[in-house]
């Protein structure tokens, strides 16, 4: 079962959409061949407690891990590292590639995996981080704990501009071909997830919870990166759900409830220098219940140039959403300068549901490059919030087709 930068496919279900006549399709896989269990004939398994790992709660197991780790990888067979059930005291981790067996390596976590909470040790961004890896599957049915609540105290970023994220619990930069399932992440510091430079990531039937009041939790957060699927997992935080950043490509979103948190967004976009345009984004068979925002794109005032196209958001459920449909260009800041990200080529099909907020459509779109080629059908949303109040749309620099049911019209 070799993979050499393809993965053989079992099941495969096929979703397309057409924007402005191009065809981009987002190949779903329910089974990836040799990204999976690893549990075959042949498969060696190194565990972290025969390299002196103990699940006592107390130790600090960052250097087994990555004796483990490097056994593992190094080995030049069919590898699975194993933390077996108890608590596993850990500090920041890297395990890096790349590894020597051309079959992927499966890291296999059973247990709870606990970071520390002395900041002082954290001197990159990040907690657990993989690395030039090509071929990884991380399962197990165990959990991260990121012990967030004993540090969210000292972020922020709300009010300082200049902040130093907290790290983030689990990593993935320039990883390509991996599987991510059967896993729980909770009580991030910051992210729970970020992934970025790599390819051919699947995540799927995960579990990602912060409480709702929690800064910056953002359930996965994704850049720069092609082919990434989020698929059939329960997402609840205190920011996005999942959010879509710069130079994302291929994107798939499906099947995922989310809530508490910020929604589901493309963005935040246009913060930085050169930055590298979003481009094929499907966002379909989703529920959002009781988050503040609901499917958003967002892009910074005072930009650099740079796009965001071809994006769809189809058959979505909204369960008691602020803010149900929204592309806000003036995020962060209420500066005269206009945004110069360029948006287009959006489509919202098929969104149903309830509102509590009375603009249940908000299009805040550029001055200077408006967006085009937007297109709502059957939009059917009822509002509930506390006010007796109608609801309604507000499309401002957005040139918006409509089709179906509009419930609200887009004005």
């Amino acid at each position: 079962m070799a993979i050499a930068g393809s993965i053989l496919i079992l099941g495969l279900a096929l979703l397309s959409c057409v924007a402005d006549g191009a065809l981009h399709r987002h190949i779903g896989l329910s089974h990836r061949r040799g990204l999976i269990d690893g549990g075959g004939a042949g498969v060696t398994v190194f565990d972290v407690t025969q390299h002196g790992a103990k699940a006592d709660d107390q130790t600090d197991n960052a250097e087994a891990f990555i004796q483990t780790w490097r056994a593992a990888c190094d080995s030049g067979v069919p590898a699975k590292l194993v933390i077996p059930v108890g608590t596993f005291l850990t500090g920041p981790v890297v395990f890096q590639g790349p590894c020597k067996s051309t079959e992927p390596i499966v890291f296999e976590v059973q247990g709870k995996v606990k970071a520390t909470s002395d900041l002082s040790e954290y001197s990159s961004g990040q907690w657990i981080l993989f690395e030039i890896i090509n071929g990884l599957t991380l399962n197990g049915g165990g959990a991260f704990d990121g012990q967030g609540g004993a540090v969210w105290k000292y972020n922020d970023c709300h009010q300082n501009k200049q902040c130093q994220p907290l790290p983030s619990s689990i990593k993935l930069s320039k990883v390509h071909n991996s599987d991510i399932h059967g896993i729980s992440s909770f009580d991030s510091k910051y992210f729970h997830m970020h992934v970025t430079d790599c390819s051919n990531i699947w995540v799927h039937d995960v579990n990602l919870t912060a409480p709702a009041n929690s800064p910056n939790t953002d359930g996965i957060h994704i850049s720069n990166s092609d082919g990434v699927n989020v698929t059939s997992s329960q997402i609840g935080t205190g920011d996005d759900c999942i959010s879509i950043g710069q130079g994302s490509t291929n994107v798939l979103i499906s099947q995922v409830f989310c809530g508490p948190g910020h929604g589901i967004s493309v963005g935040s976009l246009g913060k930085y220098n050169n930055e590298e345009d979003v481009n094929g984004i499907l966002v379909t068979n989703c529920t959002l219940h009781n988050t503040t925002n609901g499917l958003r794109i967002k892009t910074y005032a005072a930009s650099q140039p740079s796009q965001a196209l071809n994006i769809t958001f189809k058959d979505i459920t909204m369960d008691s959403v602020k803010n149900p449909i929204i592309i806000d260009q003036k995020y962060g800041s209420r500066k005269s300068e206009p945004s110069r990200v360029k948006i287009s080529n959006v489509h919202y099909q098929n969104i149903k549901g309830t509102s509590t907020s009375d603009v249940a459509v908000s299009f805040l779109c550029s001055s200077l490059v408006p967006c085009e080629g937007v297109e709502l059908v059957d939009i059917d949303l009822a509002y509930i919030g506390l006010k007796n109040m109608t609801l309604s749309g507000s499309c401002l620099n957005a040139k918006v087709t409509s089709g179906g049911t509009q419930n609200p019209a887009c004005h």
